[in-house]
């Protein structure tokens, strides 16, 4: 009974909202790493001026990784759209 309720409803648009709220959350969290990382980058770098290079492009690798987890989790949540 329940299993045929829960077929007929068309959750579609809650899907939507679901996967929009997801990519929103990664986006957020990929905002707030990136600051993270820029912001100990900075005062790293004026603790010890002559290591900037070193901690520019480590900081340089990190935010990559960091933008593409982002970009996963949001093509994740594009396709549970189209997933029934």
């Amino acid at each position: 009974m329940l299993s045929t309720i829960l077929a007929e409803l068309s959750l579609q648009p809650i899907a939507g909202l679901g996967a929009a709220l997801g990519a929103a959350l990664a986006a957020i969290a990929a905002g707030i790493g990136i600051g993270k990382i820029g912001s100990s980058a900075m005062e790293a770098i004026a603790r010890q001026p002559e290591a900037a290079g070193d901690i520019r492009s480590n900081m340089i690798v990190i935010a990559a990784l960091i933008e593409g987890v982002a970009l996963f989790a949001v093509i994740v949540s594009a396709l549970a759209l189209f997933i029934k």
